[in-house]
C-alpha cells in the first residue's frame, strides 16, 4: 500500500490534517514562508554519489535521507559564540546565534531563521502532519518547526546538529 492510499485510509478516519489541527498539535502549518523552497538561481543539486563524497554518514542520513539525530548528541547544542549557522551540505546561512536558544529537547533550536533560507513542507512520518524545513539551496533536510517557540516569533525551528555547521564571527 503507498503513503498515497495510508493518507486517503486515515482522512477516512478523521485522521488526517483537520484531526491534527482539532487535537491540539503542536506542529504548525509553514510559517510566512513558501510551501516549496524559493527559486534559486544558486541550487545545489548532485547525485547520491556526489552527496555521499561530499558528506559523512550521519550527515547523508539526515540531510539526503530524513533521520533524525540522537537528542542531546550535537556539540552544537552548548555553542554559545556569536556566529552563523550554515547547512553542512552547501554552507547557506540559515539561522544567526541571536535567534538560537535552550529548548530542552536535545536539539539545536532557533525562533527565526534568515530571510530566504528556509523552503517547507508537510511531513506524515509520525502519521499525524509536521512541517518540515529544508535549506533552500540544497534541499537538505534540517528538522522541524513547531508553534511551542519563544517570543518574537513564537516559533521553534528544532534542527539536527549534524545538517548545521558553526562558523563564528570574526573577532
Amino acid at each position: 500500500m503507498t503513503r498515497r492510499h495510508w493518507m486517503n485510509l486515515l482522512r477516512t478516519w478523521g485522521l488526517g490534517a483537520g484531526a491534527a489541527t482539532a487535537a491540539g498539535s503542536a506542529s504548525v502549518a509553514a510559517p510566512a514562508a513558501p510551501a516549496a523552497a524559493p527559486a534559486r538561481s544558486d541550487r545545489v543539486q548532485l547525485s547520491a554519489a556526489e552527496w555521499r563524497q561530499r558528506l559523512n554518514a550521519a550527515q547523508f542520513d539526515v540531510l539526503r535521507e530524513e533521520g533524525t539525530e540522537p537528542p542531546h548528541s550535537s556539540p552544537l547544542n552548548a555553542e554559545k559564540r556569536a556566529g552563523t549557522y550554515q547547512c553542512a551540505g552547501c554552507a547557506l546561512p540559515l539561522f544567526s546565534s541571536s535567534a538560537k536558544y535552550e529548548s530542552g529537547t536535545g536539539w539545536p533550536s532557533f525562533h527565526t531563521p534568515l530571510p530566504q533560507a528556509l523552503g517547507m513542507r508537510t511531513d506524515y512520518k509520525l502519521l499525524l502532519p509536521r512541517t518540515e524545513y529544508h535549506c533552500a539551496r540544497c534541499g537538505g533536510h534540517q528538522g522541524h518547526v513547531f508553534s511551542d517557540g519563544p517570543r518574537p516569533s513564537g516559533l521553534r525551528y528544532c534542527n539536527n546538529g549534524v545538517a548545521l555547521r558553526f562558523v563564528p564571527e570574526a573577532a
